[in-house]
């Protein structure tokens, strides 16, 4: 009996009615992965704290808390050899691919954090095939010169996982 009564209140708090988790870039910099590498609290687990990596991309929305197109995650960013500053990031059936640089994310004048865009392969490197799958790496800027770069490597990012929908066009008839 008191279990049922358990499984009741686990359902209850589970859903959130009309509920729609959309940060923007500066929110997810400026808040949410701020106050994670400060140790800051936050109420409600909305990013779930996780090694992505450890997941292919399609298992992922299982495993998070809040999401329907989108899903958020913490993850520490590893490296791919000790004394590397290359990150890892290989997973069980493939790997997340750098389409270009880190862009800078500015709150009014200022840099708050840096955003690189990936897309995940299936297969092994050089042989991989491209998916739809993309992840938004969020991650705050440097702040001590003194880090070293394998120290720089190694540090907390926001992860944004989503499936990029592509479009078929009707083709035109003359």
């Amino acid at each position: 009996m008191s279990g049922e009564g358990k499984d009741h209140e686990e359902e209850d708090e589970a859903k959130l009615p009309g509920f729609r988790f959309h940060p923007t870039d500066e929110e997810l910099l400026g808040y949410y992965l701020r106050r994670k590498v400060e140790n800051k609290p936050i109420k409600l687990e909305l990013i779930k704290q996780i090694d992505i990596y450890k997941f292919d991309p399609w298992d992922l929305p299982r495993v998070s808390s809040v999401g329907e197109n989108e899903w958020y995650f913490f993850c520490m960013r590893g490296r791919k050899y000790k004394n590397s500053v290359r990150p890892n990031r290989v997973t069980g059936s493939g790997f997340w691919k750098a389409t270009g640089i880190d862009k800078p994310v500015y709150s009014n004048l200022d840099c708050i954090g840096l955003k690189k865009s990936l897309v995940y392969y299936l297969g092994s490197a050089g042989k991989g095939s491209k998916t739809n799958w993309m992840m938004h790496e969020f991650r705050l800027p440097s702040t001590a010169k003194s880090e070293s770069p394998t120290q720089q490597a190694e540090v907390w990012t926001l992860c944004r996982i989503f499936k990029r929908v592509t479009h078929h066009r009707n083709p035109t008839i003359l």
